[in-house]
């Protein structure tokens, strides 16, 4: 790994396929930072929708406490994740344990239960999508979601698409920028940590990422899928 590496920014992205925030810090859990991809909207099947075929949730933004992302943090009663999006009056959502639960919801190749955030909460993306939706959180407590074990074997993710982590390099971006007629921005490609100073494209190198006291294992490059971002 290169001397003079430095992280330039840790993103999670809260609700799957929706805008990321820009953290100054973030708890590494087993399945990928805290609160990421932790919720997820649903077709009323209880299908994911993702930004494939609802690229209008790129528009839609969430914020947290900003106490949220210290380790060891729990939520009170009046912690709130707030969703805004154009056209829509600010939608809250409790960050505590909801009680009611989905079966049947599903995402690629997995299908289980998960926690149902209420009927506002599915009028708002129902409103917003023009169709029957609904926001589900994932239970980290009765469910597992593994990684391809060809890859990862024994990890596990939220509602990520295969893997706990995303990295990317500034480096690589620029150099891609030199390319195109019209630069595009990093949330192009939604990567958790963005790493600076190292060549273009060395990341795709990198057997072992190691950040202060952890090491991060690079189990295999990423096929950006192509979304809208806005």
């Amino acid at each position: 790994m290169e001397e003079g590496l430095k992280i330039q920014s840790l993103v999670i992205y809260p609700i799957k396929s929706c805008r990321g925030i820009s953290v100054p810090q973030a708890t590494v859990t087993h399945t990928g930072f805290q609160w990421d991809r932790y919720w997820l909207v649903v077709n009323y099947k209880g299908r994911a929708y993702t930004q494939r075929v609802e690229p209008t949730l790129a528009l839609v933004e969430s914020e947290l406490p900003k106490e949220a992302f210290l380790e060891d943090w729990e939520p009170t009663n009046d912690s709130l994740l707030v969703i805004r999006a154009p056209g829509m009056s600010p939608l809250k959502i409790p960050l505590t344990r909801p009680s009611s639960v989905a079966e049947g919801v599903s995402m690629w190749e997995w299908s289980g239960s998960a926690f149902d955030e209420g009927e506002e909460a599915a009028k708002w993306f129902s409103d917003y999508l023009g169709k029957q939706s609904r926001l589900v959180r994932f239970n980290k407590d009765t469910e597992t979601r593994p990684s391809p074990p060809e890859f990862a074997a024994g990890y596990s993710t939220t509602f990520m698409d295969m893997f706990p982590f995303l990295v990317a390099s500034q480096g690589s971006l620029d150099h891609l920028n030199t390319l195109l007629p019209e630069p595009v921005p990093i949330n192009r490609f939604r990567p958790n940590i963005l790493v600076d100073n190292c060549d273009p494209f060395g990341e795709d190198l990198w057997d072992e990422i190691k950040i202060n006291d952890l090491v991060f294992q690079g189990v295999r490059l990423c096929s950006r899928c192509k979304v809208m971002i806005i």
